[in-house]
């Protein structure tokens, strides 16, 4: 008999329809209600994405998951799981968090959110339209017990890479273990939709953090199998399933897959081949409209253009086209991207400092400081690409101005392991930066210190003066952290009902019950 070896996953649900996404043990047609699919292969793996159509606007139905007619899903003791088709109403909830490390070590990470709210939503709590998990989904750098295991198992763990993840192999192995550690999380991802977007750790800490860190890893013989790994994994266990029914439909790299004849394996290592070598001509982010709220998600991490002295979190095109979304007729614009577009002041203009430093701003000598700084304490956020952050916030300002103006703007990130809430100033329509994170991965005590004395504003003047002095612009975009910042294992839900905007995070206590840490409205003007 035929089995399910990771999923089900409900993956992009549209108006009327939804994509279920499988890996099975081997080649074989996989049901799901009146739809069909058969598997395709990749590296001796095997996979489905079930289109499911003519689904009614705030439908609700129970499904079931066949392979070759035998039914494998629900599994015993766990809950049926359920189609939702969003309503023709403007009421959606967006659940979203990042950072979710393997589990393993609980006394060091904590407890897991994400399993806490997969119970709670068994036991009937309100529904989310969504879950959004915005970064690191897995941890190719910091593997886990059981994941070791299996490394060892496979090669000689004194040669580099040592525990982390070398190949595409071992990637699907990760994922395993990831979507399949907890039965209850396991339900939760088929029965709410989920989109993703991958952060450094997906691939490696500090991925793509500047030119110089890019040329060294690929100097190391073992890098070219795990970013081609990487890529190509993520093309099938992440970035399928966040796309719609009709972008499929145009993609040409899904068509070739079906349409191959025995393992598609060596199609998806070329295209992820490609996807890093030419970051420009390869698109990640994504948008879909529910009602009339748009969310963009945007890649601020495999997207970067690094080279010949070029910096840019996107290529001109992409910039571009999240300008062009950014602009719709929407009444709630949501921008997700793994990395906080707005980092505490201190932060953001010390990065911004230390952009200019490694560019050159004070001589070679410095610049070579200002790269091992970079590396060293991580300063390669959007503040780090200071030409790309300033021509987004002039976009989201020009909206924010409109008199057609959306009724809220909410900036989504995670990445930081800390949670809080920042406010743009004057502006007609409310921008508010919204940070949940980890979802199970407890910032350092060390770290907790150092993130909270960046919070103090005593700090702000002297690291904008800095900047300024390295020949930083200044800013158009002003902004105040409101709320926070809180250092546990979180989950924060997004409510938006017609014209109001608001945001809830709750927090994972040790006895795994999530508790409500803080809420703030989104779609009313703050006072700074």
């Amino acid at each position: 008999m035929t089995r399910l070896i990771v999923g089900p996953l409900l993956r992009h649900v549209g108006p009327d329809t939804a994509a279920v996404w499988v890996e099975t043990d081997q080649p074989c047609d996989v049901q799901v209600l009146d739809a069909t699919a058969h598997t395709f292969t990749v590296h001796g793996h095997h996979y489905a994405l079930v289109q499911v159509e003519n689904l009614a606007p705030g439908s609700d139905t129970t499904y079931e998951v066949a392979l070759d007619g035998d039914t494998v899903w629900p599994e015993r003791g766990t809950p049926p799981s359920r189609i939702r088709v969003p309503g023709p109403d403007d009421t959606h909830r967006i659940t979203f968090g990042s950072c979710r490390v393997a589990p393993g070590r609980e006394e060091v990470h904590g407890p897991d959110a994400l399993g806490a709210y997969a119970r709670r939503l068994a036991a009937g709590h309100e529904w989310p339209d969504l879950l959004l998990m915005v970064g690191d989904q897995v941890y190719a750098d910091e593997t886990g017990p059981e994941m070791q295991e299996f490394i060892k198992e496979r090669r000689d763990v004194d040669e580099p890479p040592g525990l982390e993840i070398a190949d595409y192999e071992e990637y699907t192995k990760l994922y395993q273990l990831a979507w399949t550690d907890d039965s209850m999380v396991r339900w939760l991802l088929s029965t709410v939709p989920t989109l993703m977007v991958f952060d450094d750790h997906d691939v490696r800490d500090d991925w793509n953090t500047s030119e110089t860190w890019l040329r060294d890893i690929r100097a190391n013989p073992w890098w070219h199998g795990r970013i081609v790994g990487g890529l190509g994994s993520y093309w099938v266990y992440q970035h399928l399933g966040n796309m719609s029914a009709a972008e499929r439909a145009k993609d040409p790299l899904y068509h070739a897959v079906l349409d191959a004849e025995g393992d598609a394996g060596a199609l998806v290592d070329e295209f992820a081949e490609r996807a890093d070598e030419q970051a420009d001509g390869t698109r990640w982010s994504y948008a879909h409209d529910y009602g009339r709220t748009r969310l963009i998600v945007v890649d601020s991490r495999c997207g970067r253009v690094l080279r010949d002295g070029t910096r840019a979190m996107l290529d001109d095109d992409e910039l571009a086209w999240v300008q062009e979304q950014c602009r719709g007729d929407v009444d709630h614009l949501i921008v997700a991207t793994s990395l906080p577009f707005l980092l505490p002041a201190t932060i953001h203009h010390m990065e911004s400092f230390d952009e200019a430093l490694a560019g050159g701003a004070w001589g070679k000598r410095l610049a070579r400081l200002g790269e091992k700084i970079r590396q060293g304490a991580d300063l390669e956020h959007w503040a780090a690409f200071e030409a790309s952050f300033s021509a987004l916030s002039d976009t989201l300002l020009e909206v924010a101005c409109r008199e057609d103006g959306p009724e809220s703007i909410a900036l989504l990130s995670g990445d930081v392991h800390y949670s809080y809430l920042a406010r743009v100033a004057d502006t007609p329509t409310p921008i508010s930066q919204v940070v949940c994170s980890p979802m199970r991965n407890h910032l350092p005590w060390k770290y907790r210190m150092i993130q909270r004395a960046a919070y103090g504003r005593i700090t702000d003047g002297p690291a904008r003066a800095l900047a300024r002095l390295a020949g930083v612009p200044k800013t158009a975009m002003r902004w105040r952290l409101s709320h926070g910042p809180w250092f546990h294992n979180a989950v924060a839900t997004l409510h938006v009902d017609g014209s109001t905007a608001s945001v809830r995070w709750e927090a994972v206590d040790p006895d795994t019950k999530l508790y409500e840490i803080d809420h703030a409205s989104l779609s009313k003007i703050p006072h700074l």
